[in-house]
């Protein structure tokens, strides 16, 4: 890979992608998905229920990997926005899958997509024998 000089603004994702998979690391691509409240939450709030059912049906689908509600910087305040990171064969698909959630749809949240190599992290899921249902472990 490139080095960055001095001046230098980027450097080829493609270039980055290799060298990181020639590292060992598994440069897993996914796409980050930044949804931003356009007029606060109370539009928002309006669109939740189609957009908790869509988000649902691409999680049944194996598009979905994990999407939530993002606080303010405060911590303490929330102003409608969220993010997900989908499963993608390719930006444009993402950024299809992106434009059709209802929320989006009906302009109550805008977007931003950011294709993203995971690298390093771990996962844990408890199974209980009992019955009760799995857990992620955070």
């Amino acid at each position: 890979m490139s080095k960055l000089t001095p001046g230098e603004e980027s450097v080829s994702w493609q270039e980055l992608t290799a060298d990181i998979r020639g590292k060992g690391l598994p440069g897993h691509q996914l796409y980050l998905v930044l949804s931003e409240a356009t007029n606060g939450p109370a539009a928002v709030l309006a669109n939740r229920e189609p957009h908790l059912a869509y988000q649902m049906r691409l999680e049944s689908e194996g598009v979905l990997f994990v999407a939530g509600p993002l606080a303010g910087e405060d911590g303490q305040s929330w102003d409608g926005s969220g993010a997900f990171v989908y499963r993608a064969p390719s930006l444009e698909r993402a950024r299809e899958i992106a434009g059709a959630d209802p929320m989006h749809v009906a302009g109550a949240r805008r977007f931003r997509i950011m294709p993203w190599l995971v690298n390093e992290g771990s996962v844990s899921v408890r199974l209980f024998f009992s019955g009760a249902a799995p857990r992620l472990v955070p």
